[in-house]
């Protein structure tokens, strides 16, 4: 598995949608990629409607502590993806940078996560290759 590529999710806080990009990755992906997410600015925990909603799925995100983004995690992922435009990087993305924009689901409820974890998996599996893209990531 040395040679599966990096990639890594990031949002503000690392509580929401940097966590369900990186988890539903890692489900739809499985071992041809590595995923990992980090934070401009960690909450300190993450969200709980968002690991009830990835729970959902057979997904286990209990475990999950948010953290911060270092250049060094830049430096080193293959596919860098902000959930959110114009974050704040600690430093330049040396891979394949892609962005997306999803809303912060910071104050929803369970229903609205579900809505917005449903839209971010059919994002990961066109980034993965098995969803309608048009181009295939990860190979």
């Amino acid at each position: 598995m040395n040679d599966a590529p990096t990639v890594l999710f990031l949002c503000t806080h690392n509580a929401g949608r940097s966590q369900l990009g990186s988890h539903l990755f890692r489900h739809v992906a499985g071992d041809r990629a590595h995923a990992t997410s980090a934070g401009t600015a960690p909450a300190d925990g993450p969200s709980q409607p968002v690991v009830q909603a990835l729970a959902e799925l057979g997904i286990d995100s209990s475990g999950a502590q948010p953290r911060a983004v270092t250049a060094d995690d830049l430096a080193t992922a293959d596919i860098v993806v902000a959930m959110k435009p114009g974050l704040q990087l600690p430093g330049p993305v040396a891979g394949q940078f892609v962005q997306w924009a999803f809303p912060d689901p910071a104050s929803w409820d369970l229903d609205g996560v579900r809505e917005l974890r449903d839209t971010i998996l059919v994002q990961v599996e066109e980034l993965v290759g098995v969803g309608r893209a048009r181009t295939r990531m990860i190979q």
